[in-house]
């Protein structure tokens, strides 16, 4: 039984590290030309011609797009949730109001189902915790979550799960570059080719959020639609 854990154990490490190298082969190579990259990997099988009319929709008086680089505990998702909140105390109502936020580099697991979660290891890879186990999260907490899991103190149980804050009007986007970039990391570590790992991610891709050639790519656009920047760290 102990020679099972170790050997797990070992498996589990390895697995991680060929992650980690690939992450550090492919910051000085796919940095070098992610563009590239990302078309040679994906075969062009994601259209990206829709990403400037989902960029139209941006509307309302006050505009604002969210930054999230990275998992950054709850953030990503509060933050959006304060914006919507503190323009209501101010006299603006939701529809009103738009959010964008844009998950890349190490956010975009949140953009993906559960079962990828589970399958590639996601909460170990980006250092995510399940806040209800404290342990390395095998599941995407912020999609349809339980009533009272978030709680804020002063404020109580706090609707910033995804599908939530769709609800409310906000717009989520991934990062097509980072998607790509990911999964050519994780796939050697899977025994996969790094394009059917890609392929995986955009099948996994949760409804309502918009795949855009580049997290920066978004940035801009936002920029252009005139929404306020603010970083999510």
């Amino acid at each position: 039984m102990e020679d099972n854990n170790f050997n797990q154990a070992t498996h589990r490490r390895g697995f991680l590290g060929t992650i980690a190298a690939g992450a550090a082969a492919m910051g000085i190579a796919t940095l070098a030309a992610p563009l590239a990259l990302s078309a040679e990997a994906t075969n062009a099988s994601v259209p990206m011609d829709d990403s400037d009319a989902w960029f139209n929709k941006v509307n309302g008086k006050h505009r604002i797009v969210f930054d999230a680089t990275g998992p950054h505990e709850i953030f990503p998702f509060a933050w959006p949730r304060v914006f919507l909140m503190s323009n209501e105390k101010t006299g603006t109502p939701e529809k009103d109001s738009t959010a964008v936020v844009i998950l890349r580099h190490g956010a975009i697991p949140y953009a993906m189902e559960t079962s990828l979660w589970a399958k590639y290891k996601f909460g170990e890879v980006f250092k995510v915790d399940d806040p209800v186990t404290k342990a390395p999260s095998v599941r995407n907490a912020f999609w349809k979550p339980g009533p009272d899991d978030f709680k804020v103190p002063g404020l109580g149980s706090v609707p910033i799960g995804i599908n939530q804050l769709q609800d409310s009007g906000i717009m989520f986007c991934v990062c097509n570059v980072a998607l790509t970039v990911y999964g050519a990391a994780l796939a050697p570590g899977m025994n996969m080719d790094a394009s059917t790992v890609y392929k995986e991610f955009v099948a996994g891709v949760l409804p309502g959020i918009q795949i855009v050639p580049s997290g920066v790519w978004a940035v801009g656009r936002a920029q252009e639609h005139k929404c306020a920047y603010c970083f999510v760290g």
